[in-house]
């Protein structure tokens, strides 16, 4: 086996534990909370209140999505993988979205785990930085679409769907899972800019945002399935030419 194959073969277990991974963390999100209830039209003592109550679910829950944002994103840098052999310069441009995006993705994360509590507990407790703290927090609202935040998140997601549109023509003309990954894919990467046309000309509003964005996001969740089946046949494929 050349190193090359080796680094196919190692590229396609990362994604196929990457896939996993993303399934997992999926579902234990939907037991974690990530924002106090309503948490669009909450008031800034509602949300220190239910922060400082559930702070140890919310650095979980966030630190779960950490973990999901990983898994995804290694699960489309081996997607991209997939063309590098007839599309090399899409698949470059494609990695490089994806590592663009979990910059993008890890700084209102990280945010979430570790500043968003400081500052719930220095108001509640009123502390010297308590009048910084007031003026942070609602700038950092994990779930108003234009805080300084979410926008940040939406960004990730911008560049997830720039990487969907790259990749998504070349794996149709693959593998029966490629194709069905490709078609997924386009389909997120054609809805998400419509989607984000829509909000920049008014026509999506208010907490209407998140509902369609994370709609829409959940189109890479359905990708994991075929992925599962991508990674392990190109897996088998390099075993048996390497016997």
């Amino acid at each position: 086996m050349t190193i090359l194959d080796k680094l196919n073969d190692q590229i396609n277990r990362a994604g196929f534990g990457a896939a996993i991974i993303t399934l997992t963390t999926g579902v234990i999100s939907v037991f974690l909370p990530l924002d106090v209830p309503n948490g669009y039209e909450a008031t800034l003592a509602e949300r220190v209140a239910w922060l400082t109550g559930h702070s140890g679910l919310f650095m979980i829950g966030w630190i779960n999505q950490i973990a999901a944002m990983v898994s995804i994103s290694g699960i489309l840098g081996a997607i991209a993988w997939q063309i590098a052999h007839t599309h090399p310069l899409r698949a470059l441009l494609a990695a490089s979205l994806v590592a663009f995006s979990m910059v993008a993705f890890f700084i209102p994360k990280f945010i979430a785990v570790w500043t968003i509590p400081m500052l719930a507990e220095a108001i509640a407790t009123g502390s010297v930085a308590r009048d910084m703290a007031e003026g942070l927090l609602p700038i950092l609202n994990v779930t108003v679409p234009f805080s300084l935040y979410a926008s940040f998140d939406y960004l990730g997601f911008w560049l997830y769907s720039l990487f969907a549109l790259l990749v998504a023509i070349p794996l149709t003309r693959c593998s029966l899972s490629a194709k069905i990954i490709g078609i997924t894919l386009g389909a997120f990467g054609v809805l998400y800019n419509v989607i984000v046309v829509a909000i920049l000309m008014g026509a999506i509003r208010g907490p209407e945002i998140e509902a369609y964005i994370m709609g829409v996001a959940l189109l890479l969740l359905i990708v994991c399935i075929p992925a599962l089946f991508l990674f392990r046949s190109s897996r088998s494929l390099d075993g048996e030419s390497s016997a």
